[in-house]
């Protein structure tokens, strides 16, 4: 594959956590249904109907911003390219705002800030400039990035030529 006119050496796509399956919201939707039943017939029989408008307000508000979170989460993504030249990073946020910040591939360098009681941030470094990566990542899957992309660096900083004439 390539993008635009240059090869793509390496490229990470990743997404938030997918959440729960739609098998998952059913079950979520049951629970909530449930739960709110027995203050339902209790209401009921004590005679305070009107409760019930609450509860079942209460429930398709929970629902609803559990389905709308699960929708918006979807849309995230983050890319992480490595051409010849050049490591572009493109984040496209729930809301649809995309970010792209482009550094020098030669001169990128990698460093997992730990940060004690908080997730590690996974920086790439180039001439004074710092971009963010796997911002969506667990600190293992954060490690993993690091050690790929640092090795594609490194192969594209020190290429081994395979010269039949030097055999």
């Amino acid at each position: 594959m390539s993008w635009g006119s240059e090869p793509v050496l390496f490229e990470a796509v990743t997404h938030p956590p997918a959440g729960l399956s739609a098998r998952g919201m059913r079950w979520v939707a049951a629970a909530a249904l449930m739960a709110a039943t027995i203050p339902a017939l209790l209401a009921v029989i004590l005679g305070a109907w009107p409760v019930l408008g609450f509860l079942g307000g209460e429930v398709l508000l929970v629902l609803g911003l559990m389905a709308l979170h699960r929708k918006r989460s979807r849309l995230a993504v983050e890319t992480v390219l490595l051409t010849e030249g050049r490591l572009l990073l493109r984040r496209t946020d729930a809301s649809g705002a995309r970010e792209e910040a482009t550094l020098d591939a030669y001169w990128t360098r990698l460093e997992m800030e730990e940060r004690p009681g908080a997730m590690p941030v996974l920086r790439a470094h180039a001439r004074g400039r710092s971009v963010e990566i796997g911002r969506f990542l667990s600190a293992e899957e954060k490690q993993s990035l690091a050690t790929a992309l640092d090795m594609a660096l490194r192969c594209y900083r020190y290429p081994r030529f395979n010269n039949p004439q030097l055999q």
